[in-house]
C-alpha cells in the first residue's frame, strides 16, 4: 500500500453529473483525485491497469452505455482485490428491482439524483468522511 491519497471513482455517463461531483468535491475541499470513467466497461479498464491505486470508493451510475452499472458492479463483486472496494450508487432509478438488485449486490449505499445540490453535497461529504476514516482504521 503507498502513501499517496487513494482516488475516488466515479463511473458516470452524464457530464452535468460528472460536474455536479466536481464542483461539490472542490467546495468540500476533498483531497482525493477524481477518476472519472463513461461506462462500466471503461470502469473495469481503468481498475485492471498494473501499478494503480485502487479508488477508496466508487460512485456507480446504473444507467450507461455498453455495461450498466449493475453488470459492473456483478463483474467486481467477483474479482478479488475489486470486491471489497465501496460502491455508492448514485442514480436516478427508482426501480425497486434496481433498489434490490444494486443491494443484493452488496453496495455500500445508494443516492437519488436529482437531488437539491447543497443536500447532494452534504452527502458527497458524509460519504468521503465516513470513507477515508475507514481508510485510516486498523
Amino acid at each position: 500500500m503507498t502513501n499517496r491519497i487513494k482516488p475516488i471513482l466515479l463511473v458516470e455517463d452524464d457530464q452535468v453529473d460528472v460536474m455536479t461531483v466536481k464542483r461539490s468535491l472542490k467546495q468540500l475541499h476533498v483531497l482525493n483525485p477524481l477518476v472519472v470513467t463513461h461506462n462500466g466497461e471503461e470502469a473495469l479498464e481503468y481498475l485492471n491497469a498494473e501499478d494503480l491505486d485502487l479508488p477508496c470508493f466508487i460512485l456507480l451510475d446504473i444507467n450507461m452505455p455498453k455495461m450498466n452499472g449493475l453488470e459492473f458492479l456483478k463483474t467486481i463483486k467477483k474479482q478479488i482485490g475489486l470486491h471489497d472496494i465501496p460502491v455508492i450508487m448514485l442514480t436516478s432509478s427508482l426501480e425497486q428491482q434496481d433498489i434490490d438488485r444494486s443491494f443484493e449486490l452488496e453496495i455500500s449505499g445508494y443516492i437519488l439524483k436529482p437531488v437539491e445540490y447543497d443536500q447532494f453535497v452534504e452527502s458527497i461529504g458524509i460519504l468521503n468522511a465516513y470513507w477515508t476514516i475507514a481508510e485510516k482504521s486498523p
